[in-house]
Formats: structure tokens, sequence, C-alpha cells
């Protein structure tokens, strides 16, 4: 039953001239000016999730995107600011991309966070898509393998840096602490300095593939899955589900998990249809070249594999795939509580903003929906 609404601002400037015939994604380029204005952007959002019940607003990480579509660098220190502006909302990393990091530096930045916001901000890790970060930054990408394994080591070393009061790790990539001397002694251990003060460290991946899941149980990691289509939304529901029975966690099925969906009110579903579909087209036209089209057709094959379609997906079919929800509230609500009705454990609704919507709009949006559709979910 679902409990808590979040909403996952993935750092966009307000873009012009939006939609498939718009500006080329590749030809946007913008001032350091225009690229800054994320952080106001994310003080204006947060302040009214705050005021209006929300539980947390998360952000991504990203780098180099003069293009204006993913423009927070930090997540860590995003979400420090954001609790000093704001009461009792949390912020969620989502999400810090481990191959960029040192494990035991992003471990000791969250804690720092944890500790001086009394838990507000909510860790998250990825292993990253943009080959222009991964790669710039120090981090494999191309080679998919090396990027899996640096990844898991970067969990294993995390998870000491938290849970041991001191450890040593040698691994493939990390090794801490070095065989070196230390003010007289040979240095076998060292300790995380602070460590959270909430724990365990609740922690949030995005779900990817099989292996990806089960390594999210072994570890009782936490899965974000957002405009997924209701076949392939289903698929991953079961499958973390039955991974986390074989690892002796047994859950509900949607519980411990985020679901994600784009959510547009207006007064019937095609006046929100054509007034998002804009801003829905340019967020594939940069993203779904990534590969970042989660939709299924009849057969349960997932679009772009074959036999499968391959175009960019419209507002129209996101609908149909229950991957967004437009119209009165009464009907997105209806739509929500006719995916909530299949995973009795589910506690947690994610709104996605469609990246070429503007702020002020979007800002109403979340407004409209506290007053209109949050409470269809309370008292129950």
């Amino acid at each position: 039953m679902i409990k808590r609404f979040h909403a996952i601002y993935v750092g966009q400037i307000e873009l012009d001239n939006v939609g498939l015939d718009g500006t080329p994604a590749n030809d946007r380029r913008y001032s350091n000016e225009r690229l800054s204005e994320v952080f106001e952007t994310s003080r204006r959002v947060a302040r009214v999730m705050d005021e209006n019940g929300y539980y947390c607003l998360w952000a991504a990480e990203h780098h180099f995107q003069h293009e204006g579509y993913e423009c927070i660098p930090n997540l860590i220190q995003w979400g420090l600011w954001l609790a000093t502006q704001t009461k009792q909302l949390k912020f969620g990393c989502g999400f810090n991309i481990l191959p960029m990091w040192h494990p035991i530096r992003l471990a000791e930045d969250y804690a720092m966070a944890d500790i001086v916001t009394d838990g507000r901000v909510v860790l998250g890790v990825g292993r990253g898509y943009h080959t222009r970060e991964v790669e710039t930054l120090g981090g494999p990408l191309l080679d998919a393998a090396a990027n899996r394994e640096i990844f898991e080591e970067g969990v294993q070393l995390l998870f000491k840096c938290f849970n041991e009061e001191s450890f040593h790790h040698k691994g493939k990539y990390f090794e801490a602490p070095p065989p070196v001397p230390y003010r007289g002694y040979d240095l076998k251990e060292i300790t995380c300095v602070p460590r959270p003060k909430h724990l365990p460290v609740e922690i949030y991946m995005p779900i990817a593939s099989g292996r990806t899941i089960d390594m999210m149980a072994q570890y009782g990691m936490k899965p974000m899955v957002t405009l997924n289509g209701a076949k392939i939304l289903d698929d991953v529901v079961r499958a973390y589900r039955d991974a986390c029975v074989r690892h002796g966690r047994p859950k509900q099925l949607g519980e411990d998990m985020i679901w994600g969906a784009g959510v547009h009110l207006a007064g019937s579903e095609e006046a929100a249809i054509r007034r998002l579909e804009p801003a829905h087209d340019e967020r594939f036209k940069w993203f779904a070249p990534f590969g970042f089209v989660r939709y299924a057709d009849e057969q349960g094959r997932t679009w772009g594999t074959p036999g499968a379609p391959a175009h960019i997906p419209s507002l129209r079919d996101g609908v149909q795939q229950k991957a967004w929800f437009c119209g009165t509230p009464a009907q997105v609500i209806d739509g929500i509580k006719s995916v909530e009705a299949q995973y009795p454990g589910l506690e947690d609704f994610m709104i996605h903003w469609a990246e070429g919507l503007p702020p002020g709009e979007f800002i109403e949006q979340l407004r409209w929906f506290a007053r209109d559709v949050m409470p269809a979910f309370r008292g129950r």
C-alpha cells in the first residue's frame, strides 16, 4: 500500500524549443549562468515538496552536460545544502556513479551528510551509462566486465566502511590500507571516520540485469524502478522478490522498492497528453539512444529486441504501457491504484519530471498532485 511520495529531478535547465521537431539534443549548448539555474530550481521544488507532505526529492549525478539535461555533479553536496533550506524533506542520490568515485571517499562524504542532516540524505549507487563521464573521470564503461567488477568491489568496500569498526580490504581494484609503515608500526587496518549515524545504511540502486538484481538482494540493497512498461515492471518486481527469497531476505512483492512513473494532471486525459507530449518527446530525444525505452510488446519482448517495436516511444505508448498517467486526478488515482493492487508490499511512488516541462509548471503539478491525488492514498 503506497504511503510515501517522491519526485525525481535529474537536473535539467528550462529547455527551449522542445519536442521531436525542436533543437536536436546534440546541438544544445548553454552558458554557465544558464547551466547553474538547476540549483535555484532545486530549491524551489524542494520547498514546495516540503510544504506539501512529500517524502523525498531525488536527483541524478552527471558531468559535462553543456546540453542542459543533467547538470548536478555532486548529489551529497546538493542534499546537504537543500536540507538547510527545508524542514523535513529527504534528498535522494539517484545515483552516485561508483566507478567514478573512490568508495572510501563516498563513504566518508555520505557519513558526514547522514550525521549533520540527521538522516535526510538517502544514498544510491549506480554503474553509469555515459562514456563521456565515466571514462573521463577514470572509470571503465566501454569495458562492461571491468565496469561491473569495479562497481561490485566498490559496494563491498562501502559496506565495510559503514559496518565494520576497522577493516582491511584487498581486491582487484582497491587495497585499503596498503601495507605501509605509520608512526612506528606496520599499518594493517583502518577505520572509516566518521561512520554513519543511521545503520544499517539504506542504499538504492536502479534495476538493470538479473545479475544486478541478485547482487542487490545479496547485500540488502533496494531497487528503484521508473518509467517501465507494466510487463517489464512486473518482471523486475518478481525477479527482485525471488532473489531476496534465495538470499534469505523474504519480502512481499513490491516491498523495499520505489516505483516511479510520469504524471501529468489536466481536465482530461487528452488535454494532459497534448500539453505533456513535447516535454515527453524531448526526454526521449536525449535518453532513447542510451537504451532507456523499457517497454514490451504483447509477447513480452522488450522494445528494440528482434521482432519488437524499435521506434522512439510516443506519450500515448507510455500511457498504454502504464509508464505515464495523464488526465484528471481521478484518472491518475485509478491508474496508480491499478498497479499498486498487484504489489502488496509497495509503499513508495515517485513522480518523474518530464525533462522538457518548465519548472514553474512542474511545481504547480506537484501542488495539484499533493492536493487532489495524495489524499486518496492516506488513511487507508
